[in-house]
Parts: structure tokens; C-alpha cells; sequence
């Protein structure tokens, strides 16, 4: 599901460890409620691509093992 900037406002977001200060390509991300709102660091005002909590579990699993 999408979402738009002002739904994810609140939220507490999150920037991936392997981003730098120097305007990188990273993404950044946060828990809302049942889901994982995911974004674009150089975007905040950008789109917002939700997923359930088990969905981004199991995409967290298979991106640590490559």
C-alpha cells in the first residue's frame, strides 16, 4: 500500500546504517502500527510504501542472507 507524506508525518523515521552524510542513495524507515512505512531519504515529501510487519520481516531475512 502507498501512502502519502502527510499519513507517515508523525512517524519516527529511521535512516539505514550504510547511509552517509553525503547524499547517498539510502532509505529510511518506520514502524506504524501493524506495517513498516519505507521512503526515500531525499524525499521526505515523496511517496510512502507501506507493508505488514511479516512482509518486512521476511524481506529483511532474505536481504541478510544476499
Amino acid at each position: 500500500m502507498r501512502k502519502n507524506a502527510d499519513t507517515a508525518a508523525g512517524l519516527a523515521w529511521k535512516k539505514s546504517s550504510y547511509s552517509s552524510g553525503e547524499g547517498g542513495q539510502c532509505v529510511e524507515v518506520a514502524a506504524a502500527g501493524a506495517a513498516v512505512c519505507i521512503r526515500d531519504s531525499k524525499q521526505a515529501d515523496g511517496p510512502v510504501l507501506s507493508v505488514g510487519s511479516a512482509g518486512w520481516v521476511r524481506f529483511v531475512r532474505m536481504a541478510a542472507h544476499g
